[in-house]
């Protein structure tokens, strides 16, 4: 994952909006996003990784959610590190404290290339990572991560948090156009472009909130939301190399508790 923006607590209808990117290279195989059972035999509703096992972003029957991006250090990759798509389950499997499951996670990931991880429940989320010393809990309102720190401003994050940020305000629940926000393809200007270590030509690539290139890209964008009549529904969009849609899915899933409870327990899936 390269890009997620989150409200919490900030809609009328919806505890919980996360809206994001994954990018990454078009031979990778994945599946799209399903219910499925992780090493431990938890299940949970994400796309899959099929060179590793792991996922990107995944929602538990609890309604414990969580997403994990990579963090942009160019010469500091160990290609012998773990996945850090099997971070994601390692989160969704824990029980309780959101803030202690971040802190348990990133505790025993030493060994990992650099990453962020954000885990929430109900009205209540969490971000940490091996790149900084501290897991911090989300304030109520709008955030987003892409591949630096928590709401780093660069451009692609910025213009996604506005995005996201007047959908909210307007009350709107057409989640086809929070889809819309994650489309953007426009390039930031080259003054406004970070300097993470790479050349300008891939620093302008990968300055857009959704990613074109033949080798390189968003694979897909996935809305997910957690609503405060306990209903959650996560809508996912699938594209190839040349940024054409090629599929979508939609599953939706009741939990048995209002979403203001601290720990939803699950109900059945539609």
């Amino acid at each position: 994952m390269c890009l997620a923006v989150i409200a919490l607590d900030a809609h009328p209808r919806y505890a919980v909006i996360v809206g994001a990117n994954r990018d990454e290279y078009h031979r990778r195989p994945a599946e799209r996003a399903h219910w499925w059972r992780d090493s431990e035999g938890h299940e949970l509703l994400a796309g899959r990784d099929l060179e590793h096992g792991g996922t990107w972003l995944g929602v538990s029957r609890l309604g414990c959610w969580a997403f994990v991006t990579n963090v942009r250090e160019p010469g500091r990759h160990d290609p012998r590190a773990p996945s850090r798509g099997s971070l994601v389950p390692a989160a969704l499997r824990q029980a309780g404290d959101v803030q202690q499951t971040v802190e348990t996670v990133v505790r025993g990931s030493n060994r990992y290339n650099g990453f962020n991880l954000v885990a929430g429940e109900a009205t209540f989320a969490a971000f940490g990572s091996n790149r900084t010393p501290d897991v911090q809990p989300l304030r109520r309102g709008i955030h987003g991560v892409s591949n630096a720190a928590l709401d780093t401003p660069w451009p692609k994050l910025v213009r996604a948090k506005s995005g996201l940020a007047a959908w909210v305000k307007r009350g709107d629940d057409d989640i086809d156009a929070l889809f819309d926000v994650l489309a953007d393809r426009a390039p930031a200007l080259d003054e406004a472009l970070p300097n993470t270590g790479l050349t300008l030509e891939r620093e302008r690539l990968l300055s857009a909130p959704f990613i074109i290139s033949d080798d390189y890209g968003t694979r897909c964008s996935t809305v997910l939301v957690v609503g405060r009549d306990a209903t959650v529904r996560l809508h996912e969009q699938t594209f190839d190399a040349s940024g054409t849609l090629t599929g979508r899915t939609d599953v939706s899933f009741r939990l048995e508790r209002s979403t203001n409870s601290p720990h939803p327990s699950a109900a059945g899936a539609s």
